[in-house]
């Protein structure tokens, strides 16, 4: 299957960011070689005109399920944390609360709803702050928004009724699709403070181009997403998957993003000590063309499985089916090992969509511009967690 154009280029650019974002190359050290992280190596952005202060790694807690690992990044100086009250059944945000009370001055905190009227996303965040344990949360995020009607006049003004009532600073809006549409979208509206957005090193120039108008605009940007599917656990023989983590693929995949200058902060998900000692390391390492190579072999590994979120086969499945979304949520179990957390979203699919079984058409109607073996992947998904 040929690539299309842009990924070309992309990869013949060496994995290259814009040109102001290079830093100077530089051998990259060896995880083995590393020296021990210390606080001095963290390093700060200000989050667009929200003139937050925050590390340019935060956490992204929707997968984390020890409270001390959240705890650890606190007296390490992590000063961003991410959660939603969709995450865990609303049990994330009880579990982030507990790790942050006694710690919240300082503590940039965000939150997310999945409602679609008013009244639903301002009971959504009563109930967010409550299980919190907090009187605010410092950025609310009307979350998952793919397209930009999705983002009504509605549900701008309930976020502005709660910065009137003093329960958020900052108004969001999360995507994990669409992005290239529907930031310019947010950019024209002028009263969403921060996007945070799925960004990594295997996304064309087109979602560079969009981080960089949103930067330009003075939004804060927020990148997820940035381990392109998080393939970090090794598969029995897999020698290919074996030689990429040796070699740091997904402190590569971070650092790619941190060398970004339009990115404000990222939030890996993190589950343990290491995976969290693993990315502050990475916050001060430079960007090397060790990493590039790194990332070049990733991108191959990948290439099969990971979906871009290009928006190429939005409404091609013959039988209706959100490809992308059934793609992302597979990659929840296989890439960051959180089986409960893809069906959950899968099992949210109408029940007429989850019944369909790509076994039982003659041929896909789809074909993956970069590479996604698309009736293997959802084929994968409605085995497990149907």
């Amino acid at each position: 299957m040929k690539l299309n154009s842009s990924r070309r280029n992309f990869l013949a650019a060496g994995l290259a960011l814009p040109a102001a974002g290079m830093a100077t190359v530089s051998p990259s050290p060896s995880t083995e070689n590393r020296k021990p992280f210390s606080n001095g190596d963290l390093r700060y952005k200000t989050l667009g005109r929200t003139g937050l202060k925050v590390t340019t790694v935060g956490f992204g807690c929707m997968v984390t399920s020890d409270q001390s690992v959240i705890e650890k990044a606190v007296d390490l100086g992590i000063k961003y944390f991410d959660t939603a009250r969709g995450y865990q059944g609303g049990n994330n945000e009880r579990m982030v609360g507990a790790a942050l009370k006694g710690k919240r001055k300082g503590i940039v905190l965000s939150t997310k709803s999945h409602a679609k009227t008013k009244d639903e996303a301002l009971t959504d965040l009563d109930t967010s702050l409550k299980t919190l344990g907090t009187d605010y949360v410092d950025i609310w995020y009307l979350h998952a928004k793919t397209k930009p009607e999705q983002v009504t006049d509605e549900l701008i003004d309930a976020q502005q009724t709660a910065k009137k009532a003093g329960k958020i600073r900052f108004a969001g809006v999360s995507t994990h699709s669409g992005q290239v549409d529907l930031i310019p979208a947010l950019i024209k509206r002028g009263n969403v403070d921060v996007v945070l957005a799925a960004y990594n090193f295997s996304m064309d120039q087109k979602m560079s181009d969009a981080i960089a108008a949103a930067h330009k605009a003075g939004m804060g940007v927020v990148a997820m997403k940035v381990m392109a599917g998080g393939f970090r656990r090794a598969k029995p023989g897999d020698k290919t998957y074996e030689t990429l983590k040796r070699e740091g693929a997904m402190a590569a995949a971070l650092k790619w993003v941190l060398n970004d200058p339009n990115v404000d902060t990222t939030i890996p998900s993190i589950t343990d000590v290491e995976q969290l000692d693993e990315n502050l390391k990475a916050m001060s390492a430079t960007f090397s063309d060790a990493d590039k190579k790194v990332l070049a072999r990733q991108l191959d590994f990948i290439r099969p499985l990971y979906c871009r979120t290009c928006g190429h086969c939005e409404g091609a499945c013959a039988k209706g089916l959100p490809v992308a979304d059934i793609i992302r949520y597979l990659s929840y179990a296989e890439g960051y090992g959180q089986y409960a957390l893809g069906r959950e979203h899968f099992l949210e699919l109408p029940a007429r969509l989850a019944a369909v079984r790509c076994g039982d058409c003659s041929a896909c109607t789809i074909e993956c511009p970069n590479g996604v073996r698309v009736a293997q992947r959802v084929s994968r998904a409605q085995e497990i967690f149907a």
